[in-house]
């Protein structure tokens, strides 16, 4: 590890200096939503741009999450970089306020290194920005406000209810502009005020883009007319364990089951005109925060600071938008738990991909490391560094969970076993035959060595991760 860091800042030519970092954060972009990347049908220039430029990390794992709202737990764990259930401890207001009296965060450590921190966008943990960042503007919530047009649409009859490009429904357009042309104006403004200090910077935008109510100008939704846009090739009009992943989780007004908020975004059975126009707005709101990311990068290069700083795309998880009929990213398939990751910047290798399993919360020794400093202790994530010229152990495998008791996943090599407990349901796939996930391995019988060694894995990560389910029951059913 030595010799790599040695090699970063030898042709980083630092010496003492330190580089600046760029953190750009999306919510709820999926690992296969970048054009560069795979993704024929989408325009994402920008991050092309960027993906030719620098490494993308092709199997970047979040852990899962304690609620439905994923992204607490994903972020959680990246400010203050322990794993899932150690994190979730720290939405006792008492431990949390400890963390930032210690010091413990992502920025406070790299301010008390000597950088300037600033954050602008969607934040979402128990930790408030202005408790650990220099300079704090326009803090979002989770989501922008929804309505209930926004849901079970297109209707039935194919009518629509409303408008993703008409400010009239508020959502993004709260306030008077875009929410991430208003990160945007942050983060150049915040160049513009960096570019003639000494101090290196740490800059956290955070986009909520794009996250639902998907909203974007018109001029980006008239690249993507509904009927053009294809189902995904893993789509299906009923995903059959939602009940047992924890979709329905209460009974609405009438008495019935009510799907959890995510996937009600579209009727259900599935109809294919109904995921063609989420995916339509999904590809619409990324190519607008694309056009954004843009603006943003030229600020960059325009403050003379580019040579000497490491840019960083990555997002919080995943989404569905139709794959496997399901919409949102509170299941523990490759579509929700992965997020694209772009490192771009001084001894990063241009235009190469990195097929290690890792952590999107592996960006805080990352960066930490990149920046010639030394993790502290309580750092439970590993460093990218050494994968970028092979050097050093590569994870054999990596965990998933969803709440405390309906779903639990290991990858381990190229097959991944998903486990519902309440109802006691496998399945298997292998990712290198089959990376959409649809031939499901688990009723061949011939395949139950591997789940055994795979739950035996499993369980010990779940030792590891302190998990507060008692796997060894299910095991015990698996085994016999």
């Amino acid at each position: 590890m030595k010799t790599l860091v040695a090699l970063l800042l030898t042709t980083l030519s630092l010496a003492a200096e330190k580089p600046n970092i760029l953190f750009i954060f999306a919510d709820d972009h999926c690992f296969n939503a970048v054009h560069a990347l795979g993704n024929d049908r989408i325009e994402t220039p920008h991050l092309d741009q960027l993906v030719a430029q620098g490494t993308a990390f092709t199997n970047t794992y979040n852990m899962g999450a304690w609620n439905g709202a994923v992204c607490i737990a994903s972020r959680t764990m990246l400010i203050n970089g322990r794993t899932l259930w150690h994190a979730h401890q720290l939405y006792d207001k008492a431990k949390a306020d400890q963390i930032v009296t210690n010091r413990e965060t992502w920025p406070q450590i790299l301010k008390d290194a000597g950088y300037q921190t600033y954050f602008t966008g969607k934040w979402h943990t128990s930790i408030q920005p202005d408790q650990i960042f220099d300079h704090v503007r326009n803090q979002r919530p989770g989501m922008p406000e929804d309505f209930p047009e926004g849901y079970y649409r297109p209707t039935g009859n194919g009518t629509d209810p409303w408008d993703p490009a008409d400010p009239k429904w508020g959502g993004f357009w709260e306030g008077g502009k875009h929410w991430s042309e208003v990160v945007a104006d942050d983060g150049i403004d915040y160049l513009n005020q960096a570019k003639d200090q000494d101090a290196p910077f740490f800059m956290y935008l955070a986009f909520n883009a794009p996250h639902d109510p998907r909203q974007a100008p018109k001029k980006f939704q008239n690249l993507y007319p509904y009927h053009t846009i294809p189902v995904p090739e893993n789509f299906l009009p009923d995903y059959p364990h939602l009940a047992a992943m924890g979709m329905y989780p209460k009974k609405n007004d009438k008495g019935k089951p009510a799907l959890l908020r995510d996937e009600a975004l579209a009727p259900l059975p599935r109809p294919r005109y109904s995921v063609q126009a989420n995916l339509s707005e999904y590809y619409a709101i990324i190519t607008h925060k694309d056009h954004e990311i843009g603006r943003i990068l030229q600020a960059l290069d325009d403050s003379g600071k580019r040579d000497n700083t490491l840019i960083i795309f990555t997002a919080d998880h995943g989404l569905g938008v139709g794959q496997h009929g399901l919409l949102g990213k509170q299941n523990m398939y490759e579509h929700s738990l992965k997020p694209p990751m772009i490192l771009v910047g001084p001894g990063i290798p241009a235009g190469q991909t990195r097929e290690q399993l890792v952590y999107l919360q592996d960006l805080i020794p990352t960066t930490l490391e990149y920046a010639n400093l030394t993790p502290p202790p309580h750092i439970e994530f590993l460093s990218m560094l050494p994968h970028l010229n092979h050097t050093g152990e590569s994870r054999d495998a990596v965990y998933g969970a969803y709440l405390k008791n309906r779903q639990r996943m290991i990858r381990s090599g190229d097959h991944k076993l998903i486990l519902y407990p309440t109802t006691q349901t496998i399945r298997l796939f292998n990712l290198k035959t089959d990376p959409l996930e649809m031939n499901d391995l688990a009723k061949n019988p011939a395949t139950l060595p591997l789940q055994k060694e795979l739950f035996a894995r499993l369980l010990q990560l779940a030792k590891e991760h302190n998990d507060p389910l008692a796997l060894a029951n299910t095991y015990q059913q698996l085994a016999k």
